[in-house]
């Protein structure tokens, strides 16, 4: 708390009193016992600067809840403020009255220094006296008069008053850990509770034992200074509390408003500029549609929620409003609350697919797809599925890979973010069979005139669908698995062999002779697909008739 703080003069004061009171345990000369004096001089004058600004505190506060129309609470307040100064008032004279008894006790002043003539404590008949003061204020049960019980007791009822009055006013406890009590015994004091020379020791005995009258009238002043500060503290804290239900924008910032975040390269980037203000002093209450939303410590709520709509325009708009609204607490409790209909509008999400085979897709094969809905800008962030197929993401936003597991017509569903966006049906096509076609060492076999009868090798290709290779070339890897060649020769099958994609003719050869032919029937071709997967490709049969010369 703020106004609980000491100035730095009195924070010098302080260390002073405690040096001094370090050195009296050395039964140090009257010059240091002076010092005591002029250190009882600075808190007397300290403690008037902070009785006239604690009263100047008060004014304040009273004028203030004048000037607002001395609204109840406030006035609350204001009888509060006068409670503390008046019982801090109270406990200064006490304090004031006990000096002066400690004064008496020790022989009041030297001719011609009484206090009429300003009570110079330099001049104090008892100013070495060690007994009188700490006799006068010790316990009685170590031999003294007890009077240190009633300043222990005066001291820290003025601090519990304090507690409790602010208590009162929703003080919370972390505003209240500044009024601790102010007399404490030595177990309860963290300087001295870990001094094994001072354990047990009573608030007396801590203050006032062995101490020369001026030191007691310097650790009195010194207690006094503690009163007025708690005062001042609980003073700063009353003043916050007037008004405190004001409606008062203290947080100013500047808004702007555009009409889009995105614009086209050419476009104009038009916004609305102003200024916002908020209350720190007033937490509202936000809802859209009767729908609470959090509001941060600025005083700025969040309204964030899906945007959907049924039915579109022909310009692909729906134009939808939400109910906003904010509440707050006026002077005088009472609850007030600002609506208005925000209108906006939702875009119909237009799914955009770029692809070579966007019209149909090929069956078992990695039909890879650009999908795109540019009206979500950087908010896209797709997910997909389909019937009668497989899905795999791609590597970048809205690349997608489908792979269609039968002939029936797919639908690819399109979701962002977990909110479905649309979907697109496409047909399905079967892969078209490759070319078989054969070669030799010299090239690609003339089927018109034939190959030499004495030709050693022969190689199967399987040669893709042009159309299917430039789509889908990843899915375009054919080869020849199995094939059966018979040497024909007068109408009659002479030998047949079973080969692969590279055919020895050695065995044939040697029996062939011009005239004769090679019929090739072709059992199985194999495709490797863009996994790298190799499969059947389907009931493949075909017959190629080569005439030897």
């Amino acid at each position: 708390m703020a106004g609980g703080k000491e100035t730095p003069r009195q924070k010098l004061i302080g260390m002073m009193y405690l040096v001094l009171t370090a050195l009296l345990a050395l039964n140090v000369s009257t010059t240091v016992i002076d010092k005591f004096v002029f250190l009882d001089d600075s808190l007397v004058r300290a403690n008037k600067e902070s009785e006239e600004r604690n009263t100047q505190i008060l004014e304040s506060i009273v004028k203030t809840v004048d000037d607002t129309g001395n609204r109840p609470e406030d006035a609350k307040v204001v009888e509060v403020a006068q409670e503390i100064r008046a019982e801090a008032a109270r406990v200064i004279t006490e304090l004031s009255e006990l000096k002066a008894t400690l004064v008496d006790l020790t022989g009041g002043y030297e001719e011609g220094h009484q206090p009429e003539y300003k009570g110079d404590a330099r001049h104090l008949k008892g100013k070495t006296d060690y007994d009188k003061v700490g006799h006068y204020m010790m316990p009685e049960e170590e031999g003294g008069e007890g009077h240190g019980a009633r300043l222990k007791e005066v001291l820290n009822g003025y601090a519990e008053f304090v507690r409790e009055k602010l208590i009162a006013l929703g003080a919370e406890e972390g505003e209240l850990t500044y009024f601790r009590p102010i007399a404490l015994d030595a177990d309860e004091d963290p300087i001295y509770q870990k001094d094994p020379n001072q354990q047990g020791k009573s608030f007396a005995a801590l203050a006032f034992d062995s101490s020369p009258t001026p030191a007691g009238l310097a650790t009195i002043s010194e207690f006094q200074s503690r009163v007025l500060n708690y005062e001042t503290g609980a003073l700063d804290f009353l003043s916050g509390k007037v008004g405190a239900g004001d409606l008062k924008f203290d947080v100013i910032v500047p808004m702007v408003k555009p009409e889009s975040k995105y614009v086209a390269a050419g476009t104009k980037y038009s916004a609305k500029m102003f200024i916002a203000a908020s209350s720190s002093g007033v937490t509202p209450t936000m809802t859209y549609n009767d729908n609470e939303i959090p509001v941060d410590a600025s005083g700025q709520g969040l309204v964030e929620f899906t945007a959907n709509a049924s039915k579109f325009d022909e310009n692909g708009l729906a134009r939808q409003t939400y109910k906003a609204a904010i509440t707050i607490t006026q002077p005088g409790g009472r609850d007030t609350t600002f609506t208005q209909d925000i209108e906006y509008f939702v875009v119909k999400p237009t799914i955009q697919i770029q692809s070579q085979s966007v019209q149909a897709l090929y069956l078992r094969c990695g039909n890879k797809l650009d999908v795109q809905v540019p009206q979500l800008g950087v908010a896209y962030n797709p997910s997909f599925s389909a019937s009668n197929a497989q899905t795999y993401t791609g590597s970048a936003k809205g690349q997608v890979t489908i792979v269609p597991t039968s002939v029936k017509e797919v639908e690819l569903k399109v979701s962002s973010n977990g909110n479905f966006i649309g979907s697109r049906n496409f047909g399905v096509r079967r892969i078209p069979a490759p070319e078989i076609k054969a070669y030799t060492d010299q090239g690609e076999v003339n089927m018109k005139t034939g190959i030499p009868a004495k030709t050693p090798r022969l190689y199967l290709n399987a040669i893709p669908d042009e159309s299917f290779q430039q789509f889908l070339p990843d899915d375009a890897k054919f080869r020849v698995a199995e094939a059966q060649i018979t040497l024909v020769s007068g109408g009659i099958g002479r030998r047949t062999i079973t080969v692969g994609q590279t055919a020895n003719l050695g065995q044939l050869t040697a029996q062939a002779r011009k005239g004769d032919q090679l019929v090739i029937e072709i059992k199985k071709v194999q495709r490797q697909n863009f996994r790298k997967d190799v499969e059947n490709f389907g009931n493949f049969n075909r017959f190629i008739n080569i005439s030897l010369n």
